[in-house]
């Protein structure tokens, strides 16, 4: 993976061994979010389909600061129909912090087999419905290595998905306008926030809707409560999770002062995991519990406020319809936090399809997949 300076020396290079001859400009000099770096074809069976490419293309990042990134970009068979094809932008779910673990710029640095299998039938759906399908990595987590990926960070994961939509855009001309949000896990929490933030974002774009599959939402509530010594509450893999928030808001937030609540324990594991997909991330906190590595509780100022600020799900001022599909025998994402969701969206007045199964995370159920295919087929 390359770091951002070795990466800024090397892009003339890469634009034109991956660019120039397929009609993609070189880089500017002033990076522009939504550019496109390079495009790069990929070969049959790639996510087991045809025709997909990579895509790397400048986001708006961390502080607002320009970067690369990538993604990924799969279309239907044949030409596109009048309009061009529908866009659905689809966000994966958790795959860790590190550079190389996103997963669709590269499907053998997803560290979850099983998780993947999961993402790639959805997308393989997708396109089988005659949509063309963006997916981007997220900052950090892809092609370019810009620090520890900010984790669950729903502003960053807004920009890199519509950035993306916008370069894949200005790389296909047949893609059509109309376009809907979609994501797993995380990445319904970032289909979420891409949807509130596309209307002051990229309000030149058609937008009809959200698929949000168990959405995590609502953790910085429940963070709150968290401090040292909570042996009995955070420990093996939902530890992982946390601690990736924790080093994800480290990198993105220095107003949370992070630090100040690590034992030093805890800010030795954080340094240790920024560059880790979440297989790793999981072993290397398999024996802790997050009361291991604090040193306060997570409810106190400044973090608590920052946290909110940071990850929290918008629950009023969508402008479109939102399909919410949640199983109620979830335990990655417990079924409360969707019930409290759930609610919030009612009290926010945020128009809303709940679909309730009883799967694992993220499974969906015969009565879930009837329930995609119709809100598809009205969102276009």
């Amino acid at each position: 993976m390359l770091g951002v300076s070795a990466w800024r020396c090397a892009v003339a290079a890469v634009a034109l061994s991956a660019g120039i001859g397929l009609g993609v400009p070189a880089v500017a000099q002033e990076p522009v979010p939504g550019a496109v770096i390079s495009v790069i074809p990929q070969a049959d069976g790639f996510h087991g389909m045809s025709g997909a490419q990579v895509i790397d293309y400048w986001t708006r990042g961390v502080g607002g600061v320009t970067q690369p990134a990538s993604g990924a970009l799969y279309l239907p068979a044949g030409a596109a129909p009048a309009g061009g094809w529908p866009v659905v932008a689809y966000d994966h779910g958790t795959t860790g912090l590190g550079a190389g673990c996103g997963g669709q710029s590269d499907p053998a640095g997803a560290p979850w087999p099983d998780s993947q299998a999961r993402e790639d039938v959805f997308l393989r759906h997708l396109v089988s419905k005659g949509f063309a399908v963006v997916a981007p990595d997220y900052l950090g987590l892809g092609r370019f290595d810009t620090g520890p990926h900010p984790y669950l960070d729903i502003d960053t994961e807004a920009t890199a998905t519509l950035d993306l939509l916008r370069a894949a855009r200005s790389v296909r001309p047949d893609l059509s306008p109309v376009w809907l949000a979609a994501g797993m896990s995380q990445g319904g929490h970032a289909a979420l926030g891409t949807a509130h933030r596309r209307q002051s974002y990229a309000p030149e774009l058609d937008f009809r809707g959200t698929i949000a599959i168990d959405p995590a939402s609502d953790v910085e509530k429940v963070a709150t409560l968290l401090g040292p010594g909570a042996r009995d509450r955070v420990s093996g893999g939902v530890l992982g999770f946390s601690a990736s928030i924790l080093a994800g808001l480290r990198a993105a937030r220095p107003d949370a002062r992070v630090d100040d609540y690590l034992s030093p324990l805890g800010r030795q594991v954080i340094d240790e995991i920024g560059a880790l997909c979440q297989d790793a991330i999981d072993a290397r906190v398999a024996d802790l519990y997050l009361g291991d590595l604090l040193s306060r509780s997570l409810g106190e100022e400044p973090l608590r406020s920052v946290l909110a600020d940071y990850m929290a799900v918008p629950t009023s001022g969508y402008d479109a319809p939102i399909l919410l599909l949640v199983n109620a025998t979830d335990r990655t994402v417990p079924s409360p936090l969707h019930a409290a969701l759930a609610a919030q969206f009612a009290a926010g007045g945020v128009a809303f399809e709940p679909v309730v199964g009883t799967g694992s995370h993220c499974e969906l159920n015969a009565a879930m997949w009837a329930a995609i295919d119709e809100f598809l087929m009205r969102a276009v």
